[in-house]
């Protein structure tokens, strides 16, 4: 038992999720309101963060679940970070740090794919929208020496203003400067570029070619280098693809295994079956399973075909496992003639003694 369930509900998972649960969640979460996409869901995007820091710690989470929030704040864990820090480390998605070599900021898209996708291979069209440098005044935003340090924030791109607002008490309040809109630079409306409109930089439409390989797993990441915003002396960042692989009806992935829960009627479990299953291949290709009379299944029972599960990347001609789960379908009644001539064919059923005081 939990003390609250607050964290829980914000990631939409239950108190007794499992650590690969709670960080497929967040990585959904995150991406789906993440502010690049969803500019007014920034509260909701801290919240999915802080939620995540808390309950992916295993320390954290004993805390909370035995206390609540209240506890992580008094035993000193409620120090949490960046809501943008914690999804750069879970992505992968940090800036360079290197001194001399600003760079842009990654871009990351999520792209759903079939468990067909991944087991036989494919390639995909992406269109993104993004930030290159304008040709017509080679990122200059105008005319060659027109550009200016705005005189408001004197190049900082800041404006702070002080109030005064008791004697000898004054509050000082720090704005983005609106003559330059936080660039610390300005154009004279006359000197501007007509094509940029002096923003040195114009938005492009960008079809990218996905190449997803065979036995590529849910939450792989394909990085195209270079590929994000372009903007004057900065280093474009990069175009992250995240892959979110769609639940499939009838097969189960576990790493290189496929789980196949096949549905049999109990004269089948008893008296042998034959049955075929569809593989997920392009061939279409059919495997028939066979159960000899005699051969009893019990509930749950499990059988392997060895090399029919999901290709291993990179080497396609290793696969996996596919394990058939067995589910017996067992009828709601019987009737009396029934019952008698199958308890002829059945082991006879141990006799009970049941005590005078029962």
């Amino acid at each position: 038992m939990v003390k609250e369930t607050k964290l829980y509900d914000i990631l939409q998972v239950s108190p007794d999720a499992t650590a690969a649960e709670i960080k497929k969640s967040y990585r959904k979460l995150a991406l789906k309101y993440h502010p690049d996409k969803n500019p007014s869901e920034g509260e909701k995007f801290k919240q999915i963060s802080m939620a995540y820091e808390a309950l992916s710690d295993e320390k954290k989470r004993k805390i909370y679940d035995e206390g609540g929030e209240e506890a992580l704040k008094g035993g000193g864990e409620g120090g949490f970070h960046s809501p943008m820090d914690i999804f750069d480390m879970f992505f992968g998605t940090g800036r360079s740090r290197r001194q001399g070599e600003p760079r842009g900021k990654d871009m990351v898209h999520q792209m759903k794919v079939s468990l067909e996708d991944l087991y036989n291979g494919t390639t995909r069209q992406l269109a993104v929208q993004k930030n290159v440098i304008c040709s017509k005044c080679e990122g200059l935003g105008g005319k060659k020496g027109a550009v200016e340090t705005c005189q408001t924030c004197y190049g900082s791109g800041m404006y702070v203003r002080l109030n005064r607002i008791a004697p000898g008490m004054v509050q000082q309040i720090q704005t983005v400067c609106r003559d330059c809109g936080g660039k610390g630079e300005k154009i004279s409306e006359k000197d501007r570029c007509k094509t940029c409109l002096g923003k040195k930089v114009v938005r492009e439409r960008k079809i990218l070619e996905v190449h997803i390989d065979k036995g590529m797993r849910d939450g792989k990441k394909i990085t195209f280098r270079g590929e994000g915003d372009q903007e004057p002396n900065v280093k474009p960042g990069d175009i992250i693809i995240i892959l979110d692989e769609v639940e499939h009806p009838i097969f189960k992935r576990d790493h290189l295994d496929l789980y196949y829960i096949m549905d049999i009627e109990l004269v089948e479990a008893l008296c042998g079956f034959t049955r075929v299953i569809t593989t997920l291949d392009k061939e279409k290709r059919t495997l028939v399973i066979k159960c000899n009379p005699g051969e009893v299944i019990r509930p749950g029972e499990l059988k392997c075909i060895m090399n029919e599960g999901m290709p291993r990347q990179r080497n396609p001609f290793e696969k996996g496992r596919l394990i058939i789960k067995f589910n017996i379908k067992f009828p709601e009644t019987l009737k009396s003639p029934k019952i008698e001539g199958l308890e002829k064919l059945l082991p006879a059923r141990k006799g009970m003694i049941v005590p005078d005081d029962a």
